[in-house]
């Protein structure tokens, strides 16, 4: 490498408005294997791509990932809820990550807990395949949220969790160029008020959930009481967790003990 493709790689992802352009000059340099594939990847990412789909990869929770273009970019504020649902498990348990997108949520707990049961699943093909590669030793299915599991798993899962969209649609038009263009509508529309994949996620989580079964999701803290309310209708107990600094709120339905099937 010359010693003018840093600052030169940086002057030209500045100039296409990259906030952090030193530091995704940096990242390019490190991953193109050859100068086309840096000339390719810079045009990429000055044409507006998400800096992930342009690399190829995401970090989560200090993990590297395969990305694949298209599929959901794995958020910083989703930490919090990768962080409360390892804390509910243990090297015994079994867990799903629904509406896995990448399967990043899935990496973290199976890192965390290396003899985890674990389940993955998500209706994009693409999503899938990036899960597979992110996921070789676990199982990864294609599919509508419950509809994509074995039935072997139902009254089984210790910790169900799910990153589902839940941008109201009318907002959708608000988000980041990056999200807006280069993600699927399906990774982040959620309906009217953002929520309808959370009341059917809640509406059949007692199904899935052994008793004292945990189900995890994020939202809006602005959507909260809504959340909770199909939480509860659902027959969850639930508790919230909130990340002022990340502007996220992750709910935590659990399935009493005491559920008569």
């Amino acid at each position: 490498m010359a010693p003018s493709t840093l600052p030169l790689l940086t002057a030209r992802l500045r100039s296409a408005g990259c906030v952090f352009a030193e530091e995704e000059a940096a990242l390019i340099l490190a991953t193109a294997r050859t100068a086309a594939e840096r000339t390719a990847m810079t045009e990429q990412r000055s044409a507006g791509l998400p800096l992930e789909h342009v690399l190829g990869w995401a970090e989560f929770c200090g993990l590297r990932l395969h990305l694949a273009p298209g599929v959901f970019v794995p958020r910083p504020r989703t930490a919090l809820l990768a962080r409360r649902a390892a804390a509910l498990l243990t090297p015994a348990s079994v867990a799903v990550d629904l509406c896995c997108g990448s399967g990043a949520l899935g990496a973290v707990l199976a890192r965390t807990h290396p003899g985890l049961t674990l389940h993955a699943a998500d209706i994009d093909p693409a999503s899938v395949a990036c899960a597979r590669r992110n996921l070789p030793a676990h199982h990864v299915h294609r599919g509508d949220l419950y509809d994509a599991l074995p039935a072997t798993l139902r009254g089984r899962v210790h910790v169900l969790v799910a990153n589902v969209p839940y941008v109201p649609t009318d907002q959708i038009p608000l988000l980041p160029a990056e999200a807006r263009l280069h993600e699927h509508p399906r990774a982040l529309d959620g309906g009217t008020d953002g929520l309808d994949l959370v009341r059917r996620l809640a509406a059949h989580a007692t199904d899935w959930l052994t008793p004292g079964g945990h189900l995890l999701t994020e939202v809006n803290p602005r959507q909260l009481p809504a959340a909770e309310d199909a939480l509860t209708r659902g027959g969850l107990t639930c508790t919230t967790h909130t990340s002022p600094d990340q502007d996220t709120a992750v709910l935590t339905g659990t399935r009493p003990a005491s559920t008569l099937r």
